[in-house]
């Protein structure tokens, strides 16, 4: 898998620092799982992905639903273990640590781009 960085595409602003990006069948299938935990700045980009689900995972994540065009459709904040989230018209999910969509600023209506990661 390769990793991108994730950012407001108004302001520039950071999202993820280091997206793995999840876009084949067993990179989506396994997602997150055997993870202990999601550091900040770290996160999973599932494409294409109109829902996730969080069984078998150790830690709760936030799930940001993504338009095909990057336009932010839905926050799922502090998703535990053992649940399912989906949104209507999501192309796409990014997987980011619980907690870290509030910090980012990251809201429904916002668009979100994909660039090079950072180290």
């Amino acid at each position: 898998m390769h990793a991108v960085a994730v950012t407001h595409a108004d302001n520039h602003s950071t999202v993820c620092e280091h997206c793995l990006v999840a876009d084949r069948m067993l990179p989506r299938m396994r997602g997150l799982l055997g993870r202990r935990e999601l550091r900040s700045g770290e996160g999973m980009v599932i494409r294409p992905a109109p829902s996730i689900h969080t069984f078998f995972m150790r830690f709760p994540i936030d799930a940001v639903f993504l338009a095909r065009d990057g336009e932010v459709l839905k926050v799922a904040n502090d998703v535990k273990p053992w649940r399912v989230r989906s949104a209507r018209r999501a192309h796409s999910v990014i997987e980011l640590a619980a907690g870290e969509a509030k910090r980012r600023g990251v809201s429904p209506g916002d668009r979100l781009q994909f660039g090079q990661a950072v180290a």
